[in-house]
């Protein structure tokens, strides 16, 4: 199978680390199924691949409903062919200290990373498994190893890694990996309102969050896009059941 040949689906991809993935895998040579909650938030991702000859398509879907993503997944395969690229984005935060967090604070951050990918992972690795090729990529991070006010986030991004370890073990026979990617700290949209919430100016705390990086800069959404993109090519088909720090330097 060529990469020209291949789908792939990016979920969280109106914008940041998504929007960033989607356009590097259609630079790649794939076409894309862009999802996002809304269609419309899709569209400047899409057309932005348009615009630089790739093919993509935008899809509306909550990643926590099932019947939502398994109509997505069809949609994906009629329209596009059949995915054999998932890229599990699709991310919320909200953040609060263990006594103020909420039932619904910590379910809908269950709900969107651990759900999310669950559901998606399993409607699109029937097409994996009938082609014995896929590639899935779940974005972890390093909240994974613990951030205060995170609990929630923390433990789904934990979950993730323990759910792609798994994944890799049982879909392996079938010319399928599985991946993590766990970045650190970097510049998109979420971050910027997480500085709002601490009430800090956000050139402020990129400069305070370079200081403690190694390589002295925040990172990109570009940054992580390059790894994902290695980790569903054909060269990496002996790299699976990993957890890849994207952090600017070396994490426990």
């Amino acid at each position: 199978m060529s990469e020209e040949s291949r789908v792939a689906i990016v979920t969280g991809a109106a914008r940041g680390i998504g929007a960033a993935t989607a356009r590097r895998l259609a630079a790649d040579g794939m076409a894309v199924a862009v999802v996002d909650i809304e269609e419309a938030a899709t569209k400047e991702t899409v057309d932005a691949i348009a615009a630089a000859g790739g093919r993509a398509l935008g899809v509306g879907a909550d990643v926590s409903d099932r019947d939502q993503v398994e109509a997505a997944v069809s949609r994906v395969a009629a329209e596009l062919g059949a995915p054999t690229v998932l890229v599990n984005n699709a991310g919320v935060l909200r953040d609060n200290l263990l006594f103020k967090m909420t039932n619904a604070d910590w379910d809908t951050v269950m709900g969107v990373h651990l759900r999310g990918a669950f559901l998606f992972s399993q409607a699109a690795q029937k097409h994996m498994v009938d082609r014995k090729w896929g590639r899935i990529v779940n974005l972890s991070s390093t909240s994974a190893l613990g951030n205060r006010g995170q609990a929630n986030y923390a433990a789904a991004k934990a979950g993730l890694q323990g759910f792609t370890k798994t994944l890799a073990i049982e879909l392996g026979p079938f010319g399928v990996t599985v991946n993590a990617v766990a970045p650190g700290f970097i510049v998109t949209d979420m971050t910027a309102a997480t500085a709002a919430r601490m009430k800090v100016d956000f050139d402020d705390f990129q400069k305070h969050a370079a200081a403690e990086i190694p390589v002295r800069r925040p990172g990109r959404p570009e940054d992580v896009a390059h790894t994902i993109s290695f980790l569903t090519s054909e060269g990496a088909g002996f790299v699976s059941g990993q957890v890849i720090y994207v952090a600017g330097g070396p994490r426990d």
